[in-house]
């Protein structure tokens, strides 16, 4: 608990110093200097002040001790429940603004209320020689000197929760980076610098007005209506300087923290996009520009994990070719053919990538099949049909071992379901129709193309021709029609797998994406 009574201690020791610069300081330095008392006055004046005081912390103690006690369960429970180590750092983030409603509720009424209730009494026992309008000016004054202790209190508070907050994230460890500051805890720079500098600037003008006030009490109506129109104007223009004054600061700081806040969003999804307008002459132009050599370096790992990425995958599926001396390429074909339909369906630039992907490693689970099975010249038998069709399901599983898992995802359905026939006869799930992952439907005409014209040791390969009829004949039975219309379009039996025509389409031409 040591950390929780270093913090409770920082905050009673910021709030007395606060409230007795506030009540006492200020509240009866201007009632003392501007009143003129009787011994007897000052004596109840400062009953009044003490009761009142007394009432004040009280109230606020209270509200101030249900206040704390989210944080107080989690150091009590030695932090073993996860919801409560959450509930109390985001306490704690509301600390900041929950000390400004303490100040303006029980601490102002807390004080003011008994303060008045007193006042009122002993002036009408007439043991208190002040008019009754001063308990209004008194009060106007409370709520002046109740916001400026309130200001205070949010940025000394605002200081006093950062220790205890990197120490509750500490505890929280890995699950510390996800829990965000809820958007309704903090308060926006603008609302910060406009209700500071009106504060700063309005405080010292009403209270000099109101001094003035008492101290021309003897004044006639008409040398008081003067004065007050004098005081008016003066209070008018202030106001209107400071609201100006204020929103430019705001402003100025406001928009690059807006425009940073956009970025990093976009950041959040994957979007790294440079700040090309770097316009700023402060503190923020280091942090644009330090932000721009983030995205730099980020863009830079990105493109060499993609590369690291791409050789892997590639590797897999060479390292699969090279079983078989009569297949080899048979996945870089298929995985361009695939490509080339991707791009024909109008896919976009991402999911032909990932169909490019999934298609280059669709036979990868063929390293689970004995030689003596895939390599097999003559007819199969029933046992090791078997072994063969189990190659998409342990594909799968072999992908789902690769880390990162996020980049593997989107290749397990083309890998699983590249041998399922739109009838409902293929395998391993029989599915039927749509129900067939899309890339399984286009990786099939692809694989089946390359198969039918590919060379074998028990046969040679068809004719482009002969292989295309078939895939017609097949349409709406063992392939998706859609698809095979789409591959006879992109291809042309007078091209051949290494034709610049068949291997870079118009679209999406970006080598960084394709494998060819």
């Amino acid at each position: 608990m040591t950390h929780y009574n270093i913090f409770i201690k920082k905050l009673i020791l910021n709030y007395l110093v606060g409230s007795s610069l506030a009540v006492i300081g200020v509240g009866a330095s201007f009632m003392f200097s501007t009143l003129e008392l009787t011994t007897e006055d000052v004596k109840i004046l400062l009953f009044i002040i003490i009761v009142s005081f007394s009432v004040m912390i009280i109230l606020e103690s209270f509200v101030f001790f249900i206040h704390l006690q989210p944080i107080r369960s989690a150091f009590k429970s030695s932090f073993q429940d996860q919801k409560a180590n959450e509930l109390a750092l985001h306490q704690l983030y509301r600390f900041p603004i929950l000390a400004v409603k303490r100040t303006l509720l029980p601490h102002l009424f807390g004080l003011s209320v008994p303060a008045m209730t007193l006042a009122h009494f002993f002036i009408k026992n007439n043991s208190l020689s002040l008019p009754s309008v001063y308990i209004f000016y008194a009060f106007i004054a409370s709520i002046l000197v109740a916001s400026m202790h309130a200001l205070f209190e949010f940025y000394l508070t605002t200081n006093a929760i950062q220790p205890i907050s990197i120490f509750l994230k500490d505890i929280l460890h890995d699950d510390a980076p996800s829990i965000a500051m809820p958007t309704n805890s903090g308060v926006r720079v603008k609302v910060k610098f406009r209700a500071s500098v009106l504060l700063i600037s309005i405080f010292p003008i009403i209270l000099f007005v109101l001094a003035g006030q008492v101290k021309l009490e003897n004044l006639t109506g008409e040398e008081s209506l003067l004065y007050w129109k004098w005081a008016g104007l003066i209070l008018i223009v202030t106001f209107i300087y400071a609201v100006l004054v204020s929103r430019f600061m705001a402003k100025d700081i406001e928009e690059p923290i807006s425009h940073l806040l956009r970025m990093m969003k976009d950041v959040e999804n994957q979007k790294y996009g440079y700040l090309k307008t770097n316009v700023y002459t402060d503190e923020f132009s280091y942090l644009f520009s330090g932000f721009n050599k983030m995205i730099s370096e980020i863009q830079h790992r990105e493109e060499e994990n993609r590369q690291l990425l791409e050789s892997y995958l590639t590797v897999l599926s060479a390292a699969l070719d090279a079983r078989d001396p009569y297949t080899a390429g048979h996945s870089m074909r298929v995985a361009t053919y695939s490509k080339r339909i991707g791009i024909k369906l109008d896919l976009n630039e991402a999911e032909v990538d990932r169909l490019n992907r999934s298609a280059l490693l669709h036979d990868i689970g063929k390293i689970g099949v004995p030689d003596y099975v895939l390599l097999k010249d003559g007819k199969l038998t029933d046992e090791e049909y078997e072994q063969i069709k189990a190659h998409p399901v342990i594909g799968e599983r072999i992908l789902k071992q690769v880390e990162p898992a996020d980049k593997m995802i989107g290749l397990l359905p083309g890998v699983r379901s590249h041998h399922e026939r739109v009838d409902g006869r293929g395998y391993p799930d029989r599915l039927s129709g749509n129900n067939i992952p899309l890339f399984g439907r286009i990786i099939a005409v692809a694989d089946a193309f390359d198969a039918m014209t590919s060379d074998r040791p028990y046969r040679k390969g068809m004719e482009p021709g002969k292989a295309i009829k078939i895939l017609q004949e097949g349409k709406g039975i063992q392939w998706d029609a859609d698809i095979v219309d789409a591959f006879l379009e992109v291809f042309d039996e007078k091209a051949t797998i290494s034709d610049s025509s068949l291997i870079a389409p118009e679209k999406y031409t970006n080598q960084s994406s394709l494998i060819n």
